[in-house]
């Protein structure tokens, strides 16, 4: 009877000592705490690149494949050019009369100042003039006060002088229109110029629009689904297909209460379930400016009455180590299972990710 009670309150002890084991083992407590962290709360993550026109019209050539790989600059579709092609030609146009105008604005500048010339030279022989008859005047208005000389031949040179200087006066006035009408040729061609310049950027306006009725892929990658077929009216930012470049990293998402000695640089291990859980290897590159709480959005609002502390998740950029078998296989999405050792040295990453 004394042995029954024994064994059964050594088997509850250690019944007891089992739990409190599983719960220092669970919660990682002393003496099972370890410097090894883990997550399955992380994913493969790419650039995955929206295609999408800049201008409405039909397409009219598909190229392209669902999951096809392309290079930089291959086309993708392609909508129909003619109203953007017809829209070039008449730019073209409306800059060459505009450069026809400014031309024709030189000639006409070239005659006014021809006109400025010759009525600078009419003063010159109107001045002439003036200057004679006023010393013709001159001679003879001494005689004529004296007698020496008829009073007609006064009166003659009186009205000779008179005439000499309205002539040089309307001289000088010819002079100030031609210089003013070539002033006008010369502000008209500022404008001219002007129009010249807007005709000139309606044409680069016009064959970038033309240019852009080639949808190309912006750099070299693997297509999603192709969601533009031929013959489709598409607008201004209609989805046509996503773009998926080569280059992958991992994000993965590790509690506050892990992160205590990570550090940028640490190598890190990680399994992928599409990969038969093959084990790859990265480092750290970089951490979340916050966590994924603050990116919510609909954020949460802890200023209630009812508050429980929850460990929040942040963010970890993990770099995959290049040339190792199986990373190129990875494509973004995927789920991996991460683990890492808070102890270990850090390095500079493998691979600087973009």
């Amino acid at each position: 009877m004394k042995l029954s009670r024994l064994l059964s309150t050594l088997f509850a002890v250690a019944v007891g000592l089992a739990g409190v084991a599983l719960v220092l083992y669970a919660w990682r407590l002393p003496p099972f705490a370890t410097s090894i962290e883990t997550t399955e709360d992380a994913y493969v993550r790419g650039q995955v690149t929206v295609i999408s026109p800049q201008l409405a019209g039909t397409v009219v050539e598909v190229p392209v494949q669902d999951y096809e790989s392309v290079a930089e600059g291959q086309l993708i579709a392609r909508i129909d050019d003619r109203i953007f092609s017809q829209r070039l030609a008449q730019a073209r146009a409306t800059l060459a009369g505009q450069r026809a105008q400014l031309a024709n604005s030189q000639q006409g500048r070239r005659s006014a100042e021809a006109k400025v010339k010759a009525s600078e030279a009419a003063i010159a022989s109107a001045q002439s003039a003036f200057d004679t008859s006023e010393a013709n005047y001159a001679r003879i208005a001494p005689l004529a006060s004296k007698g020496f000389v008829p009073g007609s031949d006064l009166d003659v040179a009186t009205r000779t002088r008179d005439q000499a200087a309205a002539a040089l006066d309307q001289a000088k006035a010819a002079l100030e229109v031609s210089r003013q009408d070539l002033q006008t040729v010369i502000v008209a061609r500022q404008s001219l110029e002007a129009g010249v310049e807007g005709a000139e950027a309606a044409v680069r306006l016009a064959e970038i629009d033309l240019a852009n009725t080639r949808i190309l892929a912006p750099k070299s990658g693997r297509l999603g689904e192709i969601g533009v077929k031929l013959g489709q009216f598409v607008q201004a930012g209609t989805q046509l297909t996503s773009l998926v470049p080569s280059t992958v990293w991992v994000v993965a998402n590790f509690k506050e209460t892990q992160l205590p000695g990570m550090t940028v640089g640490q190598p890190v291990h990680f399994t992928v379930d599409a990969l038969a859980a093959r084990t790859l290897t990265g480092r750290i590159e970089r951490f979340a400016p916050a966590t994924g709480s603050e990116f919510a959005v609909l954020r949460p609002d802890n200023a209630t009455g009812n508050f429980t502390k929850v460990a929040q998740r942040l963010p970890v950029r993990i770099a995959i180590d290049p040339g190792q078998p199986g990373a190129s296989e990875l494509v973004p999405g995927m789920s991996v299972v991460v683990r890492l050792d808070t102890a270990a040295d850090a390095a500079p990453p493998a691979v600087a990710g973009n």
